[in-house]
């Protein structure tokens, strides 16, 4: 139920949750705690562009750590922030399935492999 409120409105309405708890016969506060173990779910609405960058073991192994720093340079915000003009939520992610070509990104929803500091500047000046 989560996840389809989140695909309708991009987002999960505190407004909601008293609906979502009832219909689940579950407290609020057990609705709350799923949708803040689950970094997917978003209690406001998305900025415009999404970008996440994989840090699991294999990206880090092949340079994620400096990817992660080139980014954080870039847009003035870590994994897990959004930027200042409230344009790109930068997130944090832990397996893309792309661990062949690491280390990886997905921008709106289209991974890249193999991306490095350059590669990036270049698909963000392109996608923005």
């Amino acid at each position: 139920m989560l996840v389809e409120v989140q695909e309708t409105f991009g987002f999960i309405n505190s407004e909601a949750i008293p609906a979502i708890a009832d219909a689940l016969n579950l407290s609020r506060a057990e609705v709350v705690g799923v949708i803040n173990f689950y970094h997917d779910f978003k209690q406001e609405p998305p900025a415009q562009h999404s970008l996440k960058v994989c840090l699991a073991e294999a990206c880090q192994a092949k340079g994620g750590d400096a990817l992660v720093a080139s980014l954080k340079q870039t847009l003035g915000v870590g994994p897990g922030e959004r930027t200042s003009d409230g344009s790109i939520d930068f997130d944090p992610i832990y397996c893309l399935g792309n661990c062949g070509l690491s280390p990886a990104l997905m921008l709106d929803g289209r991974v890249y492999g193999r991306v490095d500091a350059a590669r990036a500047s270049q698909l963000l000046a392109t996608t923005l």
